[in-house]
């Protein structure tokens, strides 16, 4: 075969890449290198008499031909990309829409995924603020493709670049791993849903404002049971479906490594009992841990099982254990942060609606309310013979000699 294109052909290609001048130059161009070898076999074939005319009785005239074209790469028609009388300027005007809820759906699932992955690292729900920025982004996306529909966004060139690629990997090489993965979907959303759930759970044990985020997780899984299988007849659901999944592989990848790090952590430290000062609050103050277990209070007791109070706690080396105390704060009833020090024991916060005198108060039971419980709540019995030994010594008395012995002689 040649390896120069005839005459005819190269006449012929002038005038289909006339009619495709709406489209990209460069997807033009993709076009034209596409379909140049199968005309200059078919001008090979007519012979020496190839001229425009013969290959118009074979393909149809270069206008039709290039409509065939634009049909089969599901290009929109020239009135719909450039309507007439516009250069352009009119067609960028109509992608600009789609384009932004197209990457505005990328973007937010990115963020989804990281976000996932922070919970799932840190175990603390305060990370989902993030969602005040990334909610109304995919709301927004979601609302344009309600009440534009797909096609807007299907029409784009990445869009239909990303199509075109993925149905040839769909049927070729990638088929069976397309299919398998097809059949996957439904234990997939009832995995997604199952992780949610548990995490959400996590976040409650973990103390993490998990309770408030509890009814959140599970209204996520509610929606990828109820809507993921769904995605298959109506693509619209995608900015739904693809953001949970999002969120539930980077929460997965963040437990993942939360239990790396516990594992390294404890390797590392140690599982004796201990005090470590790389153990530390959210704020970067210093912490008490025995073991990996983090203590919220220590209670003394003397050797009769008498509770002691104003106990000043050191280290071996007389450094003072200073770690954050927290307290009630008296005008709005919410706990605060009042300094450091290292006197044990800690009075006790406890939550809840109670009136001056300690009992549950019904009409004011949907008021936050913190007071400090300053007594021990258990007590110890020591066994007998556990006391430790005195560690003062006192001087022995002197060993008094015994009284001298008398001999008795028999009297005769």
């Amino acid at each position: 075969m040649s390896t120069q294109s005839p005459a005819a052909v190269r006449v012929y290609l002038a005038r289909v890449r006339s009619a495709l001048t709406d489209l990209p130059a460069a997807e033009v161009e993709e076009i034209l290198e596409d379909v140049r070898p199968h005309m200059t076999e078919i001008a090979e074939e007519i012979g020496e008499d190839a001229r425009v005319e013969a290959l118009i009785e074979k393909l149809g005239t270069p206008e039709a031909y290039a409509a065939e074209l634009r049909a089969a790469g599901d290009y929109p028609p020239p009135s719909a990309t450039l309507p007439p009388g516009t250069p352009g300027g009119r067609a960028k005007s109509k992608t600009f829409a789609p384009r932004l809820a197209l990457w505005s759906l990328v973007a937010a699932i990115v963020g989804v995924g990281i976000t996932g992955f922070a919970v799932g690292v840190e175990l603390s729900a305060d990370v989902l603020l993030v969602f005040v920025i990334l909610g109304p982004v995919l709301v927004l996306s979601a609302w344009y493709v309600a009440n534009a529909g797909l096609d807007t966004l299907a029409e784009l060139p990445e869009v239909r670049k990303l199509r075109s690629s993925f149905g040839s990997f769909a049927s070729g090489s990638g088929t069976k791993v397309v299919g398998y993965f097809r059949s996957l979907q439904p234990a997939w959303w009832l995995v997604c849903a199952v992780l949610l759930v548990l995490l959400g759970l996590l976040l409650v044990v973990a103390r993490t404002r998990g309770l408030l985020a509890l009814p959140l997780f599970a209204a996520a899984a509610v929606a990828a049971v109820w809507f993921g299988p769904k995605t298959k007849g109506d693509k619209r659901l995608l900015w739904l479906s693809l953001p949970i999944s999002a969120f539930v592989i980077g929460s997965m990848l963040g437990l993942l490594g939360y239990q790396m790090d516990r594992l390294v952590g404890r390797n590392y430290y140690g599982s004796s009992p201990s005090y470590s000062t790389s153990n530390t609050t959210s704020d970067g103050k210093p912490d008490l841990y025995y073991g990996t277990n983090n203590l919220d209070n220590v209670y003394v007791f003397d050797a009769q099982g008498k509770p002691l109070t104003d106990v000043l706690l050191y280290d071996e080396k007389g450094r003072p254990l200073t770690v954050p105390r927290y307290g009630c704060e008296p005008r709005s009833g919410t706990q605060m942060k009042l300094g450091e020090d290292n006197r044990f024991p800690r009075p006790q916060i406890k939550q809840g609606a109670v009136d001056e005198y300690g009992v549950y108060d019904g009409y004011n039971a949907g008021r936050a309310a913190c007071r400090e419980d300053a007594e021990v709540p258990f007590s110890v019995a020591i066994p007998k013979g556990t006391q430790p030994p005195s560690t003062t010594s006192t001087p022995s008395a002197p060993a008094t000699p015994p009284p001298p012995s008398t001999a008795t002689t028999p009297t005769g």
